[in-house]
């Protein structure tokens, strides 16, 4: 075994010692440390393996210089003999490279000069080849200069982008072009802020011309709507004339325009048409929307620009507080809003998405509620008619305009209905003071004709027929008054008035047909009516003024019908079609010809009251004067004449015979049985405690007059004594007292056939009793003092049983 290992290890130092030789230096430090990690003292037998192989290549090394060593001295002998040569080669060689210096040296100084000329011209070369990519930078850079001095900026951003994409890269090296680089965002910047601010300039601008292009827009389309009518008119013929009327001054055809004003559009057509382009530079929009959309930044243009814009929206749409007062507060209104949507639909279509369909609808939605909710507040201020129709015209034309432009209006014909009846308000009360003046300048008398001109010309305001009156010779009356003519003509006017609003507002004959019926029908039973309630009322309306308005509301009644044919000619719809309305202003008459005999009877009954007053009777009197008292006969001579009016009323036909007559017996009879009661009243009159016979007698014959008066015939046409029969009250109550005949009014009380079957026995208590006290002051009793005492128990004895009767009725 000892062999065995020995044999290993000395194989092992073998590979070690191959390892050594053949590896590098560095490596041989693991290679000596297994040395040492082996065995123990393995590391001297390393070592003695190591000094043998020292020995074995000292030796290889040695006869290799044995082998060398005479060649080596046969060399060094051979260089020993070339010295000497090399020394004189050597003085050879410097002398010659003496000579050759000093022979180049001149050449040496040329060959520089051209080597230095050679390196200017490379350079000259090279200078010329960075210029000629540098000039285009600098002149497209100057470009830039120019076009950002004349304001073409968008040219000026071409630019910029040429420079930063071609020109600067291709010498990015040199240092002006870095800093014409860092330059061009401060110019973009710059660019933005310019645009930006000819922007705001150009929409403050736009706000002022607003006004402008809309009153270019709105006079365009009044043009053409009226061009379209003309041509219209001319295609149809007409149905009606149409007359000229007056409102306030103003002369107006019934054409849906002033006649001044139609003037004035002929000399307005013959000028140049111009458009929103001819009136507003837009250049600065597009400009800033194109160098916005270069720039990557157009969606923060377009909000900003529909921002602003909705704000200006806003201010337009606020009216001036007194823009009710005068049209043009109206018309400056609405020019600045079609101004500004005209302006707003060039910039949708000119543009490519600035403004969107939606945004103006959005915009257009909002300014149309609050132009509805403007429009209604200030109309309702509005107390003119003719600025009321105004204001329709300019709504019409208005919608008509932005209607062209695609706007929806129908919201804004639908705000003319709530127009329209605030123009018939206006209309109410204007002719309202129509009437009233027409009232109080009337003379209420019949009409005098003293011509057949005359009549003619009566006739034609106020459709009046009658065969007895054409056949009279002149001069004649008419039985209306004056003011009958004149309302009707003004009824008439109000429907043409109604009609001028109908205009224009795109509805069918039936429905303008429906509102001239309406509006009449209000004007009628309101208006009139209102101010014919208010005549009768009036105190200065005498009895013959109120007989004369009775026979004016007949007349007024009768020409309604003619007013239906008025209307039907106007609008060319059949009276008998479905939906047709009616005018009921036939009540109206009536209920004023109602409330004008109401106040005849009630003026009649205030005189007679008057009168009444005047009675001064003397109830103590021992016995009566023997005539009727004094106030009495003037009360019946002021009946008499009175009702004289009535008989003398016209009467040429038979309603008006009827008529008269039918007022003048109710007036009668109502006077008479007025009478009869405010004598009763008289007689049995609380404050009044004692009373005559001589009183009753004097009483008595102020009550035959009355009878006298009566049976007179003051009216014609009462039957038989129907008009006495208003006395009978009093006729009986006296005649029981004057012939003192109790007996028989007792024992026949109740029954039908009685004599004194009107006379109440509370009525004849109270009388008698107030008689009965007389007796104490020698009055109409002293006569029973010298008679038999039982008459005087006859008097308590009817006085109990009157007592009895009064409380039987009672009970």
């Amino acid at each position: 075994m000892a062999e065995n290992e020995t044999l290993e290890c000395i194989t092992e130092h073998e590979r070690i010692l191959q390892e050594i030789e053949s590896t590098d230096t560095a490596c041989v430090g693991p290679t000596l440390r297994s040395i040492y990690d082996d065995q123990p003292n393995a590391h001297k037998r390393f070592m003695e393996k190591l000094d043998a192989r020292i020995r074995n290549h000292d030796r290889e090394i040695e006869k290799m210089c044995n082998f060398h060593h005479q060649g080596f001295v046969d060399a060094i002998t051979e260089l020993l003999k070339v010295r000497a040569d090399a020394e004189k080669l050597m003085g050879q060689v410097t002398d010659t490279n003496r000579r050759l210096q000093e022979s180049g040296r001149e050449v040496t100084c040329q060959t520089e000069e051209v080597i230095r000329c050679r390196i200017q011209q490379r350079n000259m070369a090279t200078t010329v080849e960075k210029l000629q990519l540098c000039i285009p930078v600098l002149e497209m850079y100057s470009k830039l200069k120019e076009q950002l001095e004349s304001k073409r900026y968008y040219a000026a951003l071409k630019t910029m982008e040429q420079l930063e994409k071609v020109f600067i890269p291709r010498v990015s090296q040199y240092r002006f072009c870095r800093i014409m680089a860092e330059n061009l965002p401060r110019l973009r910047e710059e660019i933005k802020e310019i645009s930006m601010s000819d922007l705001k300039d150009f929409l403050e601008s736009i706000r002022k011309h607003s006004d402008k292009v809309g009153e270019t827009a709105m006079r365009q389309a009044q043009l053409h709507r009226t061009f379209n009518s003309a041509v219209a008119k001319q295609a149809s013929t007409g149905h009606y004339t149409k007359p000229v009327y007056t409102l306030n001054g103003q002369t107006h055809t019934h054409n849906g325009l002033m006649m001044d004003e139609d003037t004035g559009d002929e000399d307005e057509g013959d000028e140049e048409i111009l458009t929103a382009q001819d009136l507003v530079d837009f250049s600065p929009v597009y400009r800033c929307l194109h160098i916005y959309t270069v720039l990557g930044d157009r969606e923060t243009f377009e909000n900003y620009y529909r921002k602003q814009r909705k704000k200006q929206a806003r201010l337009v749409l606020q009216p001036q507080a007194n823009m009710h007062e005068t049209v043009e507060g109206y018309r400056r209104y609405f020019n600045q809003i079609v101004g500004f949507f005209v302006v707003e639909d060039h910039i949708l279509h000119a543009t490519q998405g600035l403004v969107t369909r939606a945004f103006t609808d959005e915009v257009w939605n909002m300014a149309l509620s609050k132009i509805i909710a403007v429009l209604r507040t200030h109309s309702s201020y509005c107390d003119d008619p003719d600025l009321v129709l105004e204001l329709k015209n300019l709504i019409v034309i208005f919608a008509d305009t932005l209607q062209g432009y695609g706007f929806p209006v129908n919201r804004l014909f639908d705000l003319l209905f709530e127009v329209r009846d605030q123009y018939n308000e206006t209309l109410l009360k204007k002719w309202a003071l129509v009437f009233r003046e027409i009232f109080e300048l009337d003379n209420y008398s019949p009409i005098p004709v003293e011509t057949e001109e005359e009549y003619i010309l009566v006739v034609s305001r106020f459709p009046f027929h009658d065969a007895e009156i054409e056949k009279q010779d002149f001069p004649k009356k008419l039985p209306m008054s004056q003011s009958v003519p004149q309302i009707y003509t003004q009824v008439k006017e109000l429907i043409y008035a109604s009609l001028k609003f109908s205009e224009s507002l795109h509805r069918s004959s039936t429905e303008i047909d429906d509102m001239l019926r309406k509006s009449t029908n209000l004007l009628l039973t309101r208006t009139l009516s209102s101010c014919l309630q208010n005549l009768i009322k009036k105190p200065h309306i005498g009895l013959t003024e109120l007989v004369q308005i009775i026979i004016n509301t007949t007349h007024l009644e009768q020409a309604c019908k003619y007013l239906e044919e008025f209307i039907t000619n106007i609008t060319n719809v059949s009276p008998e079609t479905v939906h047709t309305t009616r005018l009921y202003g036939l009540s109206t008459f009536k209920d004023a010809r109602h409330a004008a005999e109401g106040e005849i009877y009630t003026k009649l009954n205030q005189k007679i009251d008057e009168f009444i007053q005047l009675a001064d009777y003397e109830w103590g009197m021992a016995e009566s004067d023997g005539r009727a008292s004094g106030y009495l006969m003037d009360l019946i001579n002021f009946l008499r004449s009175t009702f004289q009016v009535f008989t003398h009323l016209p009467n040429n036909n038979n309603d008006h015979a009827s008529m008269s007559g039918k007022v003048a017996q109710t007036a009668c009879m109502s006077a008479c049985k007025h009478l009869s009661t405010s004598l009763m009243q008289m007689l049995l009159d609380t404050e009044l405690k004692q009373i005559s016979m001589g009183a009753i007698q004097q009483f008595n014959l102020d009550v035959i007059q009355c009878e006298l008066f009566a049976s007179s015939e003051p009216v014609p046409g009462f039957q038989g004594d129907t008009l006495q029969l208003a006395f009978i009250d009093l006729r009986q109550l006296l005649d029981l007292f004057m012939v003192w005949d109790w007996s028989t009014y007792l024992a026949d009380y109740g029954q039908p056939t009685s004599k004194y079957l009107r006379v109440n026995p509370a009525t004849a208590l109270a009388l008698l009793e107030k008689m009965k006290d007389t007796s104490k002051k020698n009055n109409i009793f002293s006569q029973f003092r010298k008679n038999d005492r039982d008459k005087q128990k006859l008097i308590e004895t009817v006085v109990k049983q009157l007592r009895s009767l009064v409380n039987g009725m009672s009970s």
